[in-house]
């Protein structure tokens, strides 16, 4: 039993689209380096690397869970979101205003993601809109209390997922990545085997 609002779109890019926006995040990362984000007080670092695109940035360090406008270790602004983001958050997104913030998380074989709410946010009533590329990920989905049962299923490259609604503050995690299951990252020159999520926010109130 999904939340209401959950979307799961399987294939939603087609193969040339992956290679395009693979190209683009590759773009990204020369200009915004991923970097180790670390956990709110303890500084415990995340097993996923991530780096972000469009007018802010989500990070993490001790001194907590924040949006940003400029990337942490370089200090320059986020590159600009590329335009097949955008359209893919108008078709998923409905009349929700435009993002703000790409957190764009590569998980390698061994990176896990434990569940969590996406809630740093000012604006809830707007959906968060997700995208996948390069190696299938077992993906986790529970309610919207921690302790709620939860089911797993898998997002292969292409998939595109969206929690709006009640799924909106849904809890959710990676459970593994399969490697070697596509070879999209590696034909763009990005770091592989691995996977590659990019989460499309909007931040601000409305």
């Amino acid at each position: 039993m999904t939340p209401d609002g959950f979307l799961l779109r399987p294939g939603f890019l087609d193969r040339s689209a992956q290679t395009a926006l693979a190209a683009d995040v590759a773009r990204i990362v020369a200009e915004a380096p991923f970097f180790t984000p670390r956990m709110p007080r303890t500084g415990k670092p995340f097993s996923v690397a991530m780096t972000n695109c469009g007018p802010l940035g989500w990070v993490s360090d001790v001194a907590g869970y924040r949006y940003q406008a400029t990337h942490p270790d370089t200090g320059r602004p986020w590159p600009a979101m590329p335009a097949v983001l955008v359209e893919a958050w108008r078709t998923l997104a409905g009349d929700a205003p435009p993002p703000e913030a790409c957190l764009i998380n590569f998980y390698a074989p061994s990176a896990r993601m434990g569940l969590h709410q996406d809630r740093d946010e000012e604006n809830l009533s707007a959906p968060v809109v997700s995208l996948s590329l390069g190696d299938t990920a077992v993906f986790r989905l529970g309610g919207l209390k921690r302790g709620d049962p939860t089911g797993s299923f898998r997002l292969a490259s292409g998939d595109a997922m969206v929690l709006g609604g009640a799924a909106r503050l849904a809890f959710h995690g990676i459970d593994r990545i399969l490697p070697e299951t596509s070879t999209v990252l590696a034909a763009a020159g990005l770091p592989a085997p691995g996977r590659i999520n990019l989460t499309l926010r909007r931040v601000s109130a409305p």
